[in-house]
C-alpha cells in the first residue's frame, strides 16, 4: 500500500512525539512495562522476591508430580508460575489496603487483583487436570509385565486388625507476612512412595 507524500511527512512528524523517556528517573519509572502479568511473564523472578522460595516451590511440585516427558514439564512449570503469581497477587491485595485510601480506587484495584487471582487459580486446577490426564494415559500405554499362572489356593480370610482411631489433626499457626500465603503454610506431608 502506498501512501502519500504528506501523510509519509505528517507520520514522520508524529513520531517525534512519542520517542520515550530520556532521564534516568523516567527510564527507571517504566523499566518493568514489559513485564505481563500472566503465566508467560518475561521475568518470573522479581528483584525483590526470592530466588531460593521459587526454587522450593519448584522442586516440592516436581517431587509431587514427577513429570516424565516435556508436556508434563510444561504443565508443571504452568503450576510453579501460577503459584509464585497467586503469591504476588496476595501481596499486591496487601498493599493496596494498606497504601491506597478506603474509595473507588481501592475497589477498582482489589478488583483487578480479584480477577487476576481467579485467572491464575483457575489456571493451577487446569494444570493439575492436565497432568493427572497425561500421566493416567502414559501409565497406560506402558507394557505391563505378563502375569504367570499359578496354581488357585483356597482363599483364606484376611487376618482382623484392631480399628486404629484416626490420627488427630495437627494445630498449625500461620505467620504474619509473607509466610502466612498457602505456599508456606501448606502442612509439609512426609513423601511415602
Amino acid at each position: 500500500m502506498l501512501i502519500s507524500q504528506k501523510q509519509h511527512q505528517a507520520n514522520r512528524q508524529n513520531a517525534q512525539h512519542s520517542t520515550g523517556p530520556v532521564t534516568p528517573a523516567g527510564k527507571e519509572a517504566i523499566r518493568f512495562n514489559a513485564l505481563t502479568y500472566g503465566l508467560r511473564t518475561r521475568v518470573s523472578i522479581l528483584p525483590d522476591e526470592n530466588c531460593a522460595d521459587y526454587s522450593q516451590l519448584w522442586d516440592e511440585l516436581d517431587a509431587d508430580w514427577q513429570p516424565q516427558t516435556r508436556t508434563e514439564r510444561l504443565y508443571l512449570e504452568t503450576m510453579v508460575t501460577s503459584q509464585w503469581l497467586l503469591r504476588r497477587v496476595a501481596e499486591s491485595e496487601q498493599k493496596i489496603y494498606a497504601y491506597i485510601d478506603f474509595g473507588e480506587h481501592q475497589f477498582k484495584m482489589l478488583g483487578y487483583v480479584a480477577k487476576q487471582r481467579a485467572q491464575l487459580e483457575r489456571s493451577f486446577r487446569t494444570a493439575i487436570e492436565d497432568m493427572k490426564q497425561s500421566q493416567k494415559e502414559r501409565q497406560a500405554l506402558q507394557p505391563q509385565p505378563p502375569q504367570t499362572a499359578q496354581p488357585a489356593k483356597p482363599a483364606s480370610p484376611p487376618p482382623s486388625k484392631p480399628a486404629e482411631p484416626p490420627a488427630p489433626r495437627p494445630d498449625y499457626t500461620m505467620a504474619e507476612g509473607q509466610e502466612a500465603h498457602p505456599i508456606f503454610c501448606a502442612p509439609i506431608i512426609p513423601d511415602t512412595r
